[in-house]
Formats: C-alpha cells, structure tokens, sequence
C-alpha cells in the first residue's frame, strides 16, 4: 500500500495529549496534510507540507502507519515530526494552496471526539491517530 498522501503529526502534552490541527476557511477543521510528490518519500512529503501550510521547521520523527480513506480512496502515511521549539497556543499562517488562505491554527486534544466543525474525512484521520497513541500508551 503506497501513500500518496502524507500528514505530519505535531503533538503537545498539557493535561493531556494534543495535536495540531487548524481552520480551514472553506473546508472546516483539519489536520495538515498533502500530496506525495513524485521522487518523494512521505516522510519527506510531511516536513515539507508542514512548512507549506503551517511555516512549521520540523524533521520527521517516526512514521506511525498509513490508513486508507474510503471516502477519498487516498493512502494517508502519518510521521511524527519534531519541532525544536515550542509553539504558540494559537496562530494564523498564510499558506499558498489553492490560491492562497488563512490557516488558523490550534491544538485539539487527540482523544476527544471531533466536533461538527471538523471537516468528515479527518474524522476517520483522527480515530486511526487515537488507536495508534492508545495502543502505545498501554503497550499493545
């Protein structure tokens, strides 16, 4: 199964374990996430796409699996990326993609069901990230 969609996972740990998600101002909220381009590994494809879309420096961590999206029939390869300095609790990037849009970006607690808000496909997104982080946190 090759990804052709890459998403970096940036996490937090508060009161509780976030992640990094953002507004999108016509689609909802969402996860970063992006194209594999052709010559590109994921991981490569995940570093870049969070400097696109969020002016985030980052090295891939750990790749944490990849998942099938039936809605969009796309293989999304999710890493782990460290950044090496601590981020606000909110921001707005001004990201190029599709002409140009305003990224409000913030932390979601991971294990929280997502709210209507939240675009449907990373719905299924997130709910692979909550087994993948459970079954770490019990050793399975």
């Amino acid at each position: 199964m090759t990804a052709d969609k890459a998403c970096p996972v940036v996490l937090r740990n508060r009161e509780t374990l976030e992640i990094l998600a953002f507004e999108h101002p016509l689609a909802g909220l969402q996860l970063v996430k992006g194209s594999v381009e052709l010559g590109e590994s994921s991981d490569e494809a995940a570093v870049r796409e969070l400097m696109e879309e969020a002016g985030i420096r980052s090295s891939a961590k750990q790749a944490l699996g990849a998942w099938y999206s039936t809605s969009t029939g796309h293989v999304w390869a999710f890493h782990e990326c460290h950044v090496a300095h601590e981020l606000p609790d909110t921001w707005v990037h001004f990201a190029q993609d599709d002409g140009g849009h305003e990224f409000r970006f913030f932390w979601h607690p991971l294990m929280s069901e997502p709210s209507e808000s939240w675009h449907q496909v990373f719905n299924g997104a997130l709910s692979f990230l909550q087994r993948v982080y459970n079954q770490r946190s019990t050793g399975g």
